[in-house]
């Protein structure tokens, strides 16, 4: 992009002032994806060792053992659970492993990907159809939990495809619970909407005996999720869902007087009103988030269909009309009122990493600027190399 003078504060910033031994809160899961990811994705691309993490910074993160699993907060390497809840939820422990595994890889300290390797088959015997639920209590999962493909579930199901392509195809068991859990995904949580047959991706609550027709924006991911195992050689038919759900998710977009998707959209799939999707007052908030526009590009790397292309210059001219401000982009409180969206005067990070990252991506028509055969994007948009072995 020719913003060499940026890069070149950047790294300015990142030599001198930042220290990973402060005293504070850390996040595990979002310190790893936002952080480490971009320090090791920056360390690859520009071979500068600089920004190559010391390993041990990061060993305090993943060392829980009472249960072997990974624990939501470090404060000064003491571990604690969320303020929120006594649990990990299972995208905190499992989208993690491409950075650890890679981190590895580059220094040469094997530890981290043996200690990913060992969480992981704990909890794959926990499965409930090839699907998780979303929480677990120092490895004992909770039977009344929510199974769902959005908040604090969604990514699992990412890294399980992206860890078998990290790792050069070789790990089998990855590809087969990837392979399994889309099955069941389409089994247990895939349904159409009345009156237009909208297909979306619901969730089942206390365990698996009850379906929600609910959809949380994360769950846009899994389009660009599937046709990029399509391209590795898994099942085509799993292309029919990527398309039929990046339209439902394209459509809670345009559906709202903003073209700006809410966080969360409901389905109508009883009769009960004429309208396929609606909104909650509560959900009604955009927060900038990439996960639609990471399937655009995906889907338009692979089909070079570029109606992709104009459904994504769409949503941009969504955010320039209602979320940019003086100096950046808002999040909004409402995506339903033009006329007052209610800026939240936040911007989180993922709007640089992904959401305009793809944006650009999506826009270039240059496949080699982040070649999916070479490397393999972490969940905050962070691309990692893709090994052999």
């Amino acid at each position: 992009m020719g913003l060499k003078e940026e890069y070149s504060e950047a790294r300015d910033w990142v030599d001198k002032h930042l220290h990973f031994d402060i005293n504070r809160d850390v996040n595990l899961f979002e310190v790893t994806i936002r952080v480490l990811g971009g320090l090791l994705s920056i360390y690859h691309f520009s071979k500068d060792d600089m920004f190559l993490p010391e390993s041990d910074c990061c060993l305090a993160l993943i060392q829980n053992p009472e249960s072997r699993i990974p624990i939501s907060i470090c404060l000064r390497k003491r571990l604690m659970p969320p303020k929120w809840s006594p649990d990990s939820s299972t995208s905190e422990v499992t989208t993690i492993q491409l950075e650890f595994r890679d981190l590895s890889r580059a220094t040469g300290d094997p530890k981290y990907e043996t200690k990913f390797r060992d969480w992981y088959i704990i909890l794959r015997r926990r499965m409930v159809w090839s699907l998780f639920s979303s929480n677990a209590n120092t490895g004992q999962f909770r039977s009344y939990a929510t199974i769902t493909l959005g908040a604090r579930g969604d990514s699992y199901y990412e890294y399980l495809l992206k860890q078998w392509i990290q790792t050069g195809k070789t790990i089998y068991y990855l590809k087969e619970d990837y392979v399994e859990s889309i099955d069941g995904i389409e089994k247990h949580l895939v349904k159409r909407t009345v009156p237009n047959g909208f297909v979306f991706i619901g969730e089942l609550l206390a365990g698996g005996k009850d379906f929600k027709p609910k959809m949380d924006h994360l769950t846009c991911f899994l389009s660009g999720t599937l046709v990029l195992g399509v391209h590795y050689g898994l099942p085509k038919e799993h292309m029919r869902l990527a398309e039929d759900l990046l339209t439902t998710c394209y459509q809670t977009y345009a559906q709202q007087p903003t073209f700006l998707a809410p966080e969360i959209t409901y389905f109508n799939i009883q009769g009960e009103n004429s309208n396929d999707m609606y909104v909650k007052t509560n959900d009604a908030h955009n927060l900038l988030r990439p996960e639609f526009i990471e399937s655009l590009w995906y889907m338009y790397q692979f089909t070079g269909n570029a109606t992709y292309q104009d459904w994504g210059w769409r949503i941009f001219q969504g955010f320039e009309n209602y979320t940019k401000v003086v100096n950046g982009y808002t999040s909004i409180g409402n995506v339903r009122n033009p006329t007052n969206v209610r800026p939240k005067d936040v911007m989180e990070s993922f709007f640089l990493s992904e959401t305009l990252k793809y944006l650009y991506l999506l826009f270039s028509d240059n496949p080699e600027l982040v070649d999916v055969d070479d490397y393999v994007v972490n969940s905050e948009g962070h691309p990692l190399p893709i090994y052999a072995e």
